[in-house]
């Protein structure tokens, strides 16, 4: 039987009236609702909601997703490979989370913010990649930015902006590093090219052969890089 979809609801103060949903790239549905919208409400919000939920799911070949739970032996990714979470001394003090002998180490009294923890790692390390990686391909390419920076977009890997300024999503850190090549070189052409005009395709091919390949990678595991 096809995986019933779940839905991870946040309630918020903000919120006056309307409830709303949304469906992320990983699958995971998202339901927000004013904070005192009572449960039976927002139960009966998603069970009106459920079949057009599944065929949209269907429609763009998504299995309804899960959030992640944050627990020990849970995986994540980095650099397109996936790596356990090992949590240690939850009762311990401040909160940190580490990268070490090819595990997540998650120490200290994280209470309920360990997506936080991972967020701010992930910018971390996306920044040192990229940074690298746009040093190396501005070397290649004679194309040099005024500047990198890390988002959280959700559904841009990169933009360049008139001022040829590099903006790039944290979760670049969880792809293959061919992959977040593949990003690098073509934000970086856009500064020859503000579009995606044929002669645009033509200098990133030039640049890079093979890139169909990381193309067609981001295209078919682009709703696994969520947490």
């Amino acid at each position: 039987m096809p995986k019933e979809p779940g839905y991870r609801l946040i309630r918020s103060k903000k919120r006056k009236k309307t409830i709303a949903l949304r469906i992320q790239r990983n699958g995971v549905i998202t339901i927000r609702a004013p904070y005192h919208t009572p449960s039976r409400d927002i139960d009966r919000f998603y069970e009106d909601k459920k079949q057009w939920l599944s065929k949209k799911l269907s429609s763009k070949g998504i299995s309804p997703g899960t959030p992640k739970k944050f627990i020990t032996g849970e995986t994540f990714l980095f650099l397109g490979t996936s790596y356990e979470l090992d949590i240690r001394d939850p009762n311990g003090g401040k909160a940190t989370l580490d990268f070490s002998n090819n595990r997540f180490v998650l120490s200290g009294n994280h209470n309920d913010r360990v997506k936080e923890l991972f967020i701010r790692w992930y910018k971390k390390e996306a920044l040192k990649k990229i940074t690298e990686r746009v040093d190396f391909y501005s070397r290649r390419l004679d194309l040099f930015p005024e500047g990198v920076k890390i988002t959280n977009a959700e559904y841009r890997w990169g933009s360049c902006s008139a001022g040829n300024v590099l903006c790039f999503s944290w979760r670049l850190a969880m792809i293959p590093p061919a992959v977040v090549d593949y990003v690098v070189v073509h934000e970086l052409l856009h500064m020859k090219e503000k579009n995606h005009s044929p002669k645009f395709w033509h200098f990133v091919e030039t640049a890079m052969p093979r890139f169909q390949e990381q193309k067609q990678w981001l295209k078919n595991n682009s709703y696994g890089l969520f947490l």
